[in-house]
């Protein structure tokens, strides 16, 4: 059975939200990004055991914030002997705004994957864009890289879109499921 690890930073609590939502649907590990952006070495053992890694985090002002690029320039140790070759990867992000510039994070997130030599996951959906798609649809912001969500700035952690959410499930089944499918 694949392990999956999910390692994210949350800003308001919107990201951990989606953090749970997935690893719950691909039964991961959570590994929080402290406000400090670091990980307790559990955190790291997690990640070097799991066959796939999501990176999750908001987008601030057109990136990921500087919690998770701490996080992101840690890693370069385990680059450097390669522990993660050869690992799926796969993300999401989370702003305020419907666009708020979502796809820069994850290409950041994709570039970091591709710096380890792993396997990139695109979310793998249709978009829901005719004039009857609502919020409530999946994968209604038409991602493809990764998970988009979109929580307006004034809505509570519990206020997120139904069908973000479950795009978000959507997705951690598809990186389970193409993860056994690599790692055998």
């Amino acid at each position: 059975m694949a392990k999956v690890a999910v390692v994210y930073f949350s800003g308001y609590g919107h990201t951990k939200a989606i953090a749970q939502t997935f690893a719950e649907a691909a039964d991961a590990t959570l590994v929080e990004i402290n406000q400090d952006g670091e990980l307790d070495q559990a955190g790291w053992d997690s990640l070097n055991a799991a066959d796939a890694i999501v990176f999750g985090a908001p987008t601030y002002m057109g990136s990921a914030p500087w919690q998770f690029k701490k996080f992101a320039d840690a890693s370069s140790k385990v680059w450097f002997v390669r522990g993660w070759q050869d690992k799926v990867f796969a993300g999401f992000t989370n702003s305020a705004s419907l666009n708020g510039d979502k796809q820069n994070t994850l290409i950041q997130f994709q570039t970091l994957a591709s710096q380890h030599g792993g396997i990139w996951i695109s979310l793998g959906l249709l978009p829901s864009n005719t004039k009857s798609s609502t919020r409530e649809d999946v994968n209604n912001l038409g991602g493809s890289v990764g998970l988009l969500v979109q929580s307006p700035s004034d809505a509570g952690a519990d206020e997120i879109p139904k069908g973000d959410l479950e795009t978000a499930k959507a997705f951690a089944q598809r990186v389970k499921a193409l993860t056994e499918k690599i790692v055998g």
